[in-house]
């Protein structure tokens, strides 16, 4: 055999091969597994992890052909995250995605070889789960939603709407480790302000329940719900809750305004878990989880409900009405 033939069945058996291994690559079916406190909403495609899913068919992701999602949810029962992380972890799933503190949590305890997404992380450098939101380092990386940071910016916004707001309840989930960070924000700004700060501590609706039976026992008057894996899925019982004792509130999720709550201000999550896949598919692709710099949001929103404003007997500011994305 003369030198150039053989050099021509080197380049063909190169060619075979690199299409035996793109076309192994297109036919695999990538396992993506997706570990939440809450409950499975009712309608996956009108939730924020029906925004995931979108962002995967978006990048060529197609459930049933080359991508099985594994979800677990813990419908709010905390102490069932470590068996539902170990659980994809036993699954041998490519990637964990965590909807909050308390599943990025679980998922780094239940593995630390699998790559870990954020879908929303409070502070991921305090909470240990990352070295920098440049630099993350080990398996974890995805998006933060500052929900520490803004916190503040919640409480102006309540003040700006009740003037003469003198104390304020701040719902607190004891299992989120962000809460007690949302606090201290909070409390260094509404002592700023001569408004003193009501903790309420809740983890189940029950203890919702009680805590505005306790906040209206203390006269307070306003509430911030913090974001929250378990409140998520309260927040109609919080908004009912919430108007049923007069009080004026705040959460950093837009469903809160439109479940009957006053006021909302932060980040689209339905956006930030969009965002998160593309996360999926970096790592699918070959790029190591600790290398990949951490997201910031660079938009926060504000929506405002003007029936529940009118219900409690308050007019909407002009500053608020002229920055709100939205008055229902």
């Amino acid at each position: 055999m003369n030198k150039r033939r053989r050099l021509v069945m080197a380049f063909g058996a190169g060619a075979v091969t690199g299409s035996f291994r793109a076309n192994a690559q297109q036919d695999k079916v990538w396992r993506v597994g997706i570990l939440a406190t809450r409950n499975r909403p009712g309608l996956l495609d009108a939730d924020a992890f029906g925004q995931f899913m979108r962002g995967m068919r978006e990048l060529g992701y197609i459930e049933g052909k080359n991508l099985q999602v594994e979800f677990r949810w813990a419908e709010g029962k905390y102490e069932r995250l470590s068996g539902l992380a170990a659980e994809l972890v036993e699954l041998k799933v490519d990637v964990i995605v965590a909807a909050g503190a308390q599943d990025i949590d679980a998922a780094r305890k239940a593995t630390s070889t699998i790559p870990i997404v954020m879908a929303t992380s409070p502070d991921p450098v305090v909470s240990g789960f990352a070295k920098t939101l440049a630099h993350p380092g080990g398996n974890i990386t995805g998006l933060t939603n500052f929900t520490v940071d803004i916190s503040p910016k919640l409480f102006e916004m309540l003040q700006s709407m009740v003037p003469k707001l003198s104390r304020l309840a701040v719902m607190m989930n004891p299992v989120n480790s962000s809460h007690a960070g949302v606090l201290q924000s909070v409390g260094s700004a509404a002592q700023k302000a001569g408004v003193k700060v009501l903790p309420v501590e809740a983890r189940s609706a029950v203890e919702i329940e009680r805590a505005f039976s306790t906040m209206a026992q203390a006269k307070a008057g306003g509430v911030l719900v913090p974001r929250d894996g378990f409140y998520i899925q309260q927040l109609d019982q919080i908004a009912k809750l919430a108007t049923k004792h007069r009080l004026p509130s705040i959460s950093g999720y837009r469903q809160y305004v439109e479940a009957g709550g006053l006021m909302s201000y932060g980040q689209n999550a339905g956006e930030s878990f969009r965002r998160a896949a593309t996360y999926v598919d970096k790592i699918l692709k070959g790029a190591k989880p600790g290398d990949l710099p951490i997201e910031q949001p660079t938009t926060f929103e504000l929506y405002i409900n003007g029936k529940t404003a009118k219900a409690l007997g308050l007019t909407i500011p002009q500053s608020l009405r002229i920055s709100a994305d939205k008055v229902l």
